[in-house]
């Protein structure tokens, strides 16, 4: 593991990001289909109340809402869910952007509505597979150069990543990142099944677990095929076969397959 902050993404039910609510400029920076501010609010609050139960979990990749942050905060307090927010560049919790102070001011007014906030980059476990979150993406950006590159998770080392920021609305998946935007996803939270199917589909991606049983069964067969010295011999012979034994016991204990299947959901 890397040295970020743990999470527990089973916990989560919905992802998300960059909602911009009350950004005046947003639909024509990013070509949402609105006319006015108050158009895009009401619509982004509908589709997310339509997706969203009041007893769901939803994860916001950062960049909640602009404007007037007093009002546009408290606009949100209307999502259903309880919200975890990781701060992307324009929350005024972000430490990419803001000052302590400012943190401090600004941090009851997201807690007033509703909003738990997390640290910027979190690393835990979906279904036993390891996973990042950050509002940004390795690399790329909405502009031509990476902004806040020491806020970012460090480097693509293959484990899989989901963020905001980019306002791609091409796509989500793309190699291990997975943009969960909702300018890519119908202007509305997606479910978290979206990202298990995507996970499992990544060539080389493991559990521990998995991991585990296949470096298992490669230690069997490194022991087939060694051969042994010819001085104590037989003390080497005696330790094979206890290890052998032992770890063909634990193989067969678990559930037929498992090291082929995909955890259950």
């Amino acid at each position: 593991m890397l040295d970020y902050p743990t999470f527990d993404f089973d916990q989560v039910d919905f992802v998300t990001s960059d909602t911009h609510f009350s950004h005046a400029r947003i639909s024509g920076l990013t070509g949402r289909p609105y006319a006015t501010v108050d158009e895009m609010n009401d619509d982004l609050v509908r589709r997310w109340n339509d997706t969203v139960s009041p007893s769901s979990v939803v994860l916001h990749l950062g960049d909640v809402a602009l404007g007037p942050i007093e009002e546009s905060i408290a606009l949100t307090a209307r999502l259903n869910g309880r919200r975890l927010l990781v701060p992307g560049n324009h929350d005024r919790v972000s430490p990419a952007t803001q000052s302590k102070r400012a943190i401090e001011r600004f941090l009851p007014m997201y807690e007033a509505a509703g909003w738990e906030i997390l640290p910027e980059v979190m690393e835990g476990t979906r279904h036993g597979y390891r996973i990042i979150a950050s509002h940004y993406p390795y690399a790329g950006d909405s502009q031509e150069q990476d902004r806040h590159t020491s806020h970012r998770p460090r480097w693509d080392d293959g484990i899989p990543l989901i963020h905001g920021h980019t306002h791609a609305r091409d796509h989500g998946p793309n190699g291990h990142r997975f943009h969960v935007g909702v300018d890519a996803h119908g202007f509305a939270p997606i479910p978290f099944s979206v990202i298990d199917d995507w996970i499992q589909s990544l060539p080389g991606i493991e559990t521990p677990l998995q991991t585990a049983i296949r470096e298992a069964r490669e230690v069997v067969a490194d022991l087939d095929d060694t051969p042994w010295p010819v001085m104590d011999q037989m003390f080497y012979m005696q330790a094979y076969e206890v290890l052998r034994v032992q770890l063909d016991e634990l193989l067969d204990a678990l559930p037929q397959g498992i090291d082929n299947q995909s955890p259950d959901p």
